[in-house]
């Protein structure tokens, strides 16, 4: 496929795959648009999440109260975080009548769009005090940093 594309362009290699993490980055960050305009399903369990960014690591926090960390499945791709999971419903003691209902329970998944290269296998995940907290350490951006190669000679 590549070998065609660059026939029919006259790109080489490397151009091709710039326009292709130009391209990637694109659809991650349309993904994230979409899914903030996107209206919640009434009554679905959709859990706040905050994003935040350091020099070293991107974390995500995550309000999970009353989800234990056996009910939680977090995934993580070079492109998205997946955080899904299910919150039960306690069972009520005795004759209980709701009066008002306004915590939501069931199945959620949250899917957050990664626009940083992380270290996956370093990955990090903790739940407490009904707070998940996703820890993903940032690969070192390594573009326009010299190196230096060392020459060697037959002679």
């Amino acid at each position: 496929m590549i070998k065609a594309v660059q026939q029919t362009t006259g790109l080489t290699r490397s151009e091709l795959e710039r326009l292709r993490g130009r391209v990637e980055r694109l659809l991650a960050a349309l993904e994230e648009a979409a899914e903030e305009i996107a209206p919640p399903v009434p009554g679905a369990l959709l859990p706040p999440v905050d994003l935040c960014e350091s020099d070293g690591a991107v974390t995500v926090r995550v309000e999970l109260p009353g989800v234990e960390a056996e009910m939680l499945e977090v995934t993580l791709t070079n492109t998205h975080l997946r955080i899904a999971g299910r919150k039960k419903k306690g069972a009520p003691r005795g004759r209980a009548v709701h009066l008002c209902s306004e915590r939501s329970y069931g199945h959620f998944n949250r899917v957050i769009p990664l626009r940083w290269p992380v270290r996956i296998a370093e990955a990090t995940a903790h739940l407490r005090n009904g707070v998940l907290t996703v820890s993903l350490p940032k690969l070192k951006d390594r573009r326009g940093a010299e190196f230096r190669i060392t020459v060697t000679s037959d002679e």
